[in-house]
């Protein structure tokens, strides 16, 4: 699993805009064969087409990737939704639809991809997690609950997946500049960090890309935060 290895094959979840774009285009121009998963399909085929034969956007992911390119060794949960709402106005319904894309979609991916990851003798699995993974924030309770789940799974799975050469790690970004974080306060709520901005999809991309080559071959089970210092306030 080598940078720019032709045995490379990464899927990446939630990947037609925003980080999960950002990482798409960082693993092909690595020379990875790239998998494109999202449910905006539109947006989906917008982002692989300009990436060339290297790239499909699909929604049965492992078998495609297994039949166009061969064994899955990277895999990158990074589909998430967020739901802003006070406790005692939030419905079960909102709650469980974060839930179900943010946690229970991190569960049946690595589920699916480990069988195929096994096949090619090893791979890393990348969770992303969030800053709400770490520490909380109000009127997303959903949102920091998946994302909490999202890291104690990705540590689960590093004990039980180590044997078979596979390595789970979760990133942690802080405020991206990305669609989901439009038309928020972002400037406001990274004044006062380190780092005083908030990132660039990119900035993710790179640590998604260190994760998914052997340059991290011994780290498993641990977070990767990227938040410009934004938990050490």
């Amino acid at each position: 699993m080598s940078l720019g290895s032709q045995n490379a094959v990464a899927i990446v979840t939630g990947g037609a805009r925003g980080i999960g774009a950002s990482v798409a285009e960082r693993l092909l121009a690595d020379g990875f064969s790239v998998i494109v998963a999202d449910l905006l399909d539109p947006d989906g085929e917008a982002l692989v087409e300009p990436l060339g034969e290297g790239a499909r956007c699909t929604t049965d992911v492992v078998a495609y990737a297994e039949a166009t390119f061969g064994p899955v060794t990277v895999l990158v949960n990074n589909a998430g939704i967020v739901h802003n709402q006070p406790l005692e106005d939030l419905s079960a319904a909102d709650y469980r639809k974060v839930v179900d894309v943010n946690q229970f979609g991190v569960f049946l991916g690595m589920r699916a991809v480990v069988p195929s990851m096994r096949r090619a003798g090893g791979g890393s699995i990348i969770n992303i997690s969030s800053v709400a993974g770490l520490i909380a924030f109000p009127h997303v309770l959903g949102y920091v609950a998946s994302k909490w789940a999202v890291r104690g799974m990705s540590k689960a799975a590093a004990q039980e997946l180590g044997r078979y050469g596979i390595r789970v790690n979760s990133v942690h970004p802080g405020i991206i500049d990305t669609p989901m974080t439009a038309g928020t306060e972002s400037a406001a709520q990274t004044a006062h960090q380190p780092l005083a901005h908030p990132g660039e999809p990119g900035d993710i991309a790179a640590a998604v890309a260190f994760l998914a080559t052997d340059q991290s071959k011994y780290i498993t089970g641990t977070e990767v935060v990227v938040d410009g210092g934004f938990t050490s306030m």
